[in-house]
């Protein structure tokens, strides 16, 4: 989902959250990268009420686990460009599922905000599977959803290890740069007739 069809930035979230909470920037990306907050969030290990309730106790600020929720996530935008490729592997009858390291406020986040996901027939992420990519675990969920054998799937991705990861389970793998070429490589592999 990530920078491939929602393009985010972190960098953001971390500004969000010390607006919200009065906590420098610099430690709550910290709190959320070397405490692994965020990592814990995004396999289900901790819920986003959880996480505020933490956040209230270090910044001694009351707000709602809603508004936590809306400064994680007020960091999206649609990559536009990625939605009549969408539209072409539909025509073409071509299942497609999400794959995606994400957490739940993040994923109802681009779901009430875009409608890029109401392409999607099923949707895997590591919040509910409980592990993150490149796990073996999560691309397996994947391929389960898929409902065909690897060597008929594609994935793409914007980070490498984790399309090395899915090439060495066999699946028909390139990492995401951008969507003219995503749309050649999907074209050569014929998922869809070229324009």
């Amino acid at each position: 989902m990530g920078n491939v069809l929602v393009f985010f930035s972190h960098d953001l979230m971390h500004q969000n959250v010390a607006e919200l909470t009065g906590i420098d920037q610099s430690q709550v990306k910290r709190l959320f990268t070397e405490n692994g907050q965020l990592v814990a969030l995004e396999t289900g290990r901790i819920t986003s009420a959880q996480l505020a309730e933490s956040l209230r106790e270090s910044s001694r600020r009351d707000f709602t686990t809603p508004q936590l929720e809306e400064a994680v996530s007020a960091i999206f935008r649609l990559n536009e460009s990625i939605i009549p490729v969408l539209q072409d592997l539909k025509l073409a009858q071509r299942r497609l599922v999400l794959l995606s390291n994400t957490s739940l406020p993040h994923l109802e986040y681009v779901q009430r905000n875009f409608s890029v996901l109401d392409l999607f027939d099923d949707l895997v992420t590591s919040f509910a599977v409980g592990a993150m990519k490149p796990d073996t675990a999560i691309f397996s969920a994947a391929l389960q959803k898929a409902e065909c054998p690897a060597e008929e799937c594609f994935y793409t991705d914007d980070i490498e290890d984790y399309v090395r990861q899915a090439a060495g389970m066999g699946i028909h793998s390139r990492v995401y740069t951008e969507t003219s070429l995503l749309r050649s490589q999907l074209q050569e592999l014929g998922a869809f007739q070229p324009l």
